[in-house]
């Protein structure tokens, strides 16, 4: 089992950055794939992007491609990170990390889940 806790989240005016973190708990990080995910209110829980457990993979839906970059650190920090840039009011939206168990596509199943921290983003 692995414990997931996010960090980073805030206040940002459109064309600003953030970077979210997400630190996980035990030994056996490196198994893991790991997403972020977001839900703006009244619409559905989105997966935005991914990366496979020794960072091989990735997947970015389309709506963030060429201004988000998720990262990961396997060896020291058991983290994985979302630098996002050109943010833009669309964007805001509560965003959760996720951790998928296995060898499953990116897009498929996640089994454990942070509490999710909230991005803002003002016009």
């Amino acid at each position: 089992q692995v414990q997931l806790v996010e960090s980073g989240g805030g206040l940002v005016q459109a064309g600003g950055s953030l970077r979210l973190s997400c630190a996980a708990s035990g030994r056996t990080f490196s198994s893991y794939g790991m997403g972020w995910f977001r839900q703006a209110p009244g619409k559905e829980r989105e997966i935005v992007v991914a990366i496979s457990r020794n960072a091989g993979s990735t997947y970015y839906v389309d709506s963030v491609k060429g201004r988000f970059t998720i990262s990961r650190d396997n060896a020291k920090q058991n983290t994985v990170y979302l630098q996002m840039n050109s943010l833009k009011p669309e964007d805001t939206a509560v965003y959760y990390c996720a951790a998928q168990s296995l060898n499953r596509a990116l897009t498929g199943y996640y089994d454990y889940w942070g509490q999710g921290t909230q991005v803002t983003v003002s016009s």
